[in-house]
């Protein structure tokens, strides 16, 4: 993979082919529509962001984890994480408090609150995510789909998560 250089010039860098752009193009406006409606959904039956139903979907699944488990588990920022954990909890679908395995650590936890809220804007999710998404592939389709998006995901993830990435001081 080409790592991002500041400062490279257009000329120090190869064109994409029409093949790359057309994928490169069909790729973001599927995950931009599939986002979009997903994200409808789940605000017209819970009230809740896609983000947050993110967590807590991992929270469901995975039990408490801490702060920087589901910044990197989500791909989201820790300050927008921070933001968005004091919403769930707000509205008492999580809560945060000082982990038992390391005290620089805030785990967090679905209420049931947040379980049983999840288990409602769940089944319409799946439709969305069914009739839009795997509706118009083949077994096979899917299955090589898989393997692409997997591949693609993990030669993403061998870079470090963007929570282990220093933090970027302000100029004073």
């Amino acid at each position: 993979m080409t790592d991002p250089r500041p400062g490279a010039s257009a000329a120090d860098v190869p064109a994409l082919d029409a093949a790359e752009l057309d994928t490169y193009f069909a790729l973001m406006e599927a995950v931009s529509l599939l986002q979009h409606r997903l994200e409808q959904q789940l605000r017209a039956e819970g009230g809740i962001s896609y983000v947050q139903f993110q967590l807590l979907a991992r929270l469901n699944a995975r039990g408490p984890l801490t702060m920087t488990e589901l910044a990197d588990g989500v791909v989201y920022s820790r300050s927008g994480l921070t933001y968005q954990a004091g919403l769930l909890e707000k509205a008492g679908l999580i809560t945060r408090g000082p982990s038992p395995d390391d005290e620089r650590a805030t785990l967090v936890t679905i209420t049931d609150h947040g379980r049983a809220l999840f288990d409602r804007v769940l089944p319409g999710h799946v439709l969305v995510i069914r009739r839009l998404l795997f509706d118009p592939l083949t077994d096979d389709d899917l299955h090589h789909l898989g393997d692409i998006m997997t591949r693609v995901r993990d030669h993403m993830r061998a870079q470090p998560p963007r929570s282990a990435a220093p933090r970027k001081h302000r100029p004073r």
